[in-house]
């Protein structure tokens, strides 16, 4: 389990198969070939988009994560830690991603999706070159 401690009160996090179901329905897509039929890509959306540093997807991780746990993590908490001068913002996107890579239920996506990144800046740096 995920601990992320803010203002000495310590707030577990759960990248389980809860958390997979809650993010992965948020965004589906249509399957080719089968009309009618959806698939959820949620997760692979978010992890896509940590990746990139989008802060409220950031939150929207790390809220979803807290669900069912106590003590239970608000919005404005989640705000004022993130908005602070003193919590490291790289560290803390560093953080989730590893954990997201470690956590058996999104660690195959994470890993497959950060080696895509991987790839395509080398990709990109070499044509700059």
């Amino acid at each position: 389990m995920f601990e992320l401690e803010i203002n000495n009160e310590v707030y577990q996090l759960n990248f389980g198969m809860g958390f997979l179901r809650e993010v992965d329905k948020k965004i589906s897509t249509s399957v080719d070939g089968l009309p009618g039929v959806k698939k959820n890509i949620g997760l692979n959306y978010k992890i896509a988009s940590l990746i990139d540093g989008d802060i409220e997807v950031l939150e929207e991780v790390l809220d979803t994560a807290n669900k069912g746990q106590k003590p239970r993590l608000t919005k404005q908490i989640l705000d004022d830690y993130i908005e602070d001068e003193d919590t490291d913002i790289d560290e803390l996107f560093e953080r989730v991603l590893d954990f997201l890579k470690s956590a058996n239920v999104t660690k195959r996506a994470t890993r497959e999706l950060m080696e895509e990144a991987e790839k395509r800046k080398a990709e990109a740096e070499k044509e700059q070159a």
